[in-house]
């Protein structure tokens, strides 16, 4: 089962950057992320704006490109074959949502602040001994959880704990 975690950070960059980390850590085989977005409240129209990781859009097309390729091969046009492809691949693409639910993203993220941005984090599993201090040096403040309070008051003291120490050491 998957836990779902939202950050709070005050700038994009910052939750840029702890996305970038945990997608490293996943690379390391030190966390297991199910999905990863920045979601952020723009300074400028305080419009909410998703920064998924994975463009479904982009992915469906390209996917329906090779398809009504070889398709349109069959019947000799495999450049109208690929161009319908495409288009139904994003379409398809531009409905689709998985992991965490965007109207879910969109109404959690109206109470940022502009300018201000939020990570929200489906995790599989973790290496919460060596997952947790590191993100904690980025600071942010823990909104939501879908873990059970004992274990949201636990994560909440480590990541206390973890960024006392990162400030006394600066």
């Amino acid at each position: 089962m998957s836990n779902l975690f939202v950050v709070a950070y005050n700038d994009l960059a910052t939750a840029n950057q702890v996305r970038e980390r945990l997608l490293q850590m996943s690379k390391e085989h030190l966390v297991e992320l199910e999905d990863i977005v920045v979601v952020e409240r723009r300074e400028s129209d305080g419009k909410i704006k998703l920064n998924q990781a994975v463009n479904h859009t982009t992915t469906g097309a390209t996917g329906g490109a090779l398809w009504g390729g070889v398709i349109g091969m069959l019947f000799l046009v495999p450049f109208l074959g690929a161009a319908v492809g495409a288009a139904a691949g994003a379409a398809g693409g531009a409905v689709t949502d998985t992991g965490i639910n965007d109207n879910f993203m969109k109404e959690l993220s109206q109470n940022l602040r502009p300018g201000a941005a939020a990570l929200f984090v489906l995790v599989k599993q973790a290496a919460k001994d060596k997952v947790v201090p590191e993100i904690a040096t980025y600071g942010g403040q823990l909104v939501q959880t879908s873990l059970s309070n004992d274990e949201e008051e636990v994560l909440r003291g480590i990541l206390e704990d973890a960024q006392a120490k990162a400030q006394a050491s600066a």
